[in-house]
């Protein structure tokens, strides 16, 4: 196997094993020697890599905003918010989004209570996401103003994937949600 490739599986396998012990243990009682072993990698290899585990979480934080930037680019998405289809479609991709993300989610969560600049660019990665979203409401009547509404829409739909109840189905979650979202953006029922 040639160097870089090596060196891109040993990559891989970091930040693999990191978000496995992340979703375990949190970010927070999670040591780089843990995610080493749990690798399979020497100790040492981690810092071939990354700086620290900020500098990882940086790395998760960056395959996570190539993989939204992807999915975005994606034939079916659909940009107009008066069409409740449009907003049934980002409410699945922030659903998958989430779902494969989760740990790491919360591991950036916890890396901003204790990193003021961790923090700070974990909140820019939430602008960019929201301000991705802007364009969408073009033409809406909308309750507040385009960057609150924006907020808004996101911090329910984050917040309830959280909370939702046990046993409720992906149907009945991406329903209920796309329609409390279009109806809170466009005044509307579908």
């Amino acid at each position: 196997m040639k160097r870089k490739e090596k060196a891109a599986e040993t990559e891989a396998a970091l930040k693999e094993a990191a978000k496995r012990l992340f979703a375990e243990r949190g970010y927070l009682n999670t040591k780089i020697t843990d995610i080493t072993a749990a690798a399979g990698r020497a100790a040492g290899s981690f810092y071939n890599h990354f700086g620290s585990k900020e500098e990882l979480l940086e790395a998760l934080l960056k395959d996570m905003s190539a993989s939204s930037d992807e999915t975005a680019r994606e034939a079916e998405h659909k940009s107009d918010f008066s069409d409740p289809d449009a907003v049934r479609w980002h409410v699945v991709a922030y659903l998958r989004f989430y779902e494969e993300n989760a740990p790491t989610l919360l591991a950036m969560q916890q890396a901003a209570l204790v990193n003021e600049e961790f923090a700070e660019r974990f909140a820019r990665f939430g602008e960019v996401e929201r301000s991705d979203l802007l364009s969408h409401l073009t033409g809406l009547d909308l309750p507040a103003p385009p960057e609150v509404s924006v907020a808004m829409m996101y911090s329910l739909v984050d917040s309830f994937m959280r909370l939702a109840p046990a046993g409720l189905s992906e149907e009945d979650t991406v329903e209920a949600l796309t329609r409390f979202a279009y109806r809170g953006l466009t005044g509307k029922d579908y």
